[in-house]
């Protein structure tokens, strides 16, 4: 079990259009310009987009991978440890924060191509 962050970086790559950019300590992921994700390698941590609802269940369920990190409208970040997570959960949860990030004929797009039914995030 456990994630390294060149694991994190390649499943990055199943993801439609996602970009990084170095804040300095972190790396922000984003799609077309908007911010779903954070990367902070020092501290092999991720900060993921998620409702609040789903932060609240993650951190209640498992705190010793999940933490809250912020909540901003209707969204509830959630920091996840990536030693302590596996790879198909890990990419479950990034999918996820895309899908509630990138427009929404993106989503569909992305969800057909899966073979998802009922559109993630919304």
């Amino acid at each position: 079990m456990g994630v390294s962050v060149d694991e994190f970086l390649k499943m990055l790559n199943r993801l439609p259009e996602v970009s990084q950019s170095d804040g300095g300590e972190w790396v922000s992921l984003k799609v077309r310009g908007k911010g779903f994700g954070y990367l902070w390698e020092r501290t092999e941590t991720v900060g993921l987009k998620a409702t609040i609802e789903e932060q609240m269940a993650l951190v209640a369920e498992r705190p010793e991978v999940f933490e809250v990190q912020f909540t901003a409208g209707r969204f509830g970040w959630v920091v996840v440890h990536l030693d302590r997570i596996d790879e198909d959960e890990l990419f479950e949860l990034v999918a996820e924060a895309w899908c509630l990030t990138a427009p929404r004929q993106m989503v569909d797009a992305f969800e057909a191509e899966l073979g998802v039914a009922g559109g993630a995030g919304r």
